[in-house]
């Protein structure tokens, strides 16, 4: 990331955590987990018996990545969302029939370049192209050496469930206008016993609730604030009439936090939301799909229907 870059970063970076703080439901966006610390510690979390977004989606690739690179058509640009360490994408790269390209885009400068770099070197006949980049703004993609046939874009994970639906509906509305012609390969959480859904965003080892708590190690290092770290007790919950997960920092005590030159009162018992997480039925993702300009084409499930690979194409 270029210092220009870095500098707007930032700015947008500490608007957004003000704005947050000082909202009547205190909260912390989502995609500020992933600085480096954040990131390993989400590929920990991945690997938890409870976690088990990671290894059934990993599952559906196995099974069905050369079915889906069918779908894709020869000369393919794939346009990775959230790439993180690209481990799932893997699977697409070996089934792509002579793939343009892939441009994994990722927040996370650092973990990127690496897994940037280590793509380039293992699959040498394909174009890596990584941008640094927050893929819910929009985004101007490099242009491979080889003309590409149509745009597909891979979303994988749960980060869909991260937004509001409207959000969501606005997201894939812009990736339509980025891979018109083209697809989308979404990745989405279903609806399930809500223990099971619960004790994936708090496990018993305690790493969910590192990870959530780094997100202000991160504002203290980054924005110069002074949160007492271990003074904040992770919470997860479900919320039935929403159909989401909903994450929590709760104060331990009365605190004030010092950003951005003004003081920011905490009471204790307080929570700061720091993470939704929507569980949808594979109908409500194809009407989401829908009112974004995309229509369903296939949808592949695991046996306990716990997760969900969806393919759209541009309407």
């Amino acid at each position: 990331m270029s210092a220009n870059a870095r500098t707007a970063f930032l700015a947008q970076f500490r608007a957004d955590v003000v704005a947050g703080l000082t909202a009547p439901q205190k909260y912390l966006p989502s995609k500020y987990f992933y600085d480096e610390a954040g990131s390993a510690l989400f590929e920990q979390l991945t690997t938890l018996d409870e976690y088990y977004p990671t290894r059934t989606e990993l599952a559906i690739m196995q099974t069905h990545a050369a079915e889906m690179a069918r779908l894709f058509g020869p000369r393919c640009l794939l346009i990775e969302f959230g790439s993180g360490s690209s481990t799932k994408t893997r699977l697409l790269l070996d089934q792509l029939d002579d793939p343009a390209g892939y441009v994994p885009v990722d927040i996370s400068g650092e973990q990127l370049e690496r897994s940037a770099q280590a793509l380039a070197a293992q699959y040498p006949h394909v174009e890596v192209m990584p941008l640094c980049a927050d893929f819910t703004a929009m985004l101007a993609l490099p242009q491979p050496r080889k003309k590409p046939k149509q745009r597909v874009v891979y979303f994988p994970g749960t980060t869909i469930g991260n937004m509001m639906p409207d959000e969501a509906i606005e997201l894939l509305q812009r990736t339509a206008q980025l891979c018109a012609g083209g697809g989308l390969l979404l990745g989405a959480d279903l609806r399930k016993d809500p223990a099971v859904m619960v004790a994936a965003y708090d496990d018993r080892q305690g790493v969910t609730a590192a990870f959530v708590r780094n997100l202000l190690v991160r504002v203290n290092r980054e924005q110069g604030a002074d949160f007492a770290v271990d003074q904040f007790e992770h919470r997860a919950v479900y919320n039935a009439d929403e159909g989401r997960i909903e994450v929590y920092l709760v104060s331990r005590r009365d605190q004030s936090v010092a950003l951005a030159n003004t003081h920011i009162p905490i009471a204790a018992g307080e929570p700061i939301r720091t993470q939704l997480s929507y569980k949808y039925r594979v109908e409500d993702l194809h009407e989401i799909g829908k009112a974004a300009g995309f229509s369903a084409q296939q949808v592949w499930t695991d046996a306990a229907a716990y997760f969900s690979v969806h393919y759209f194409r541009c309407e």
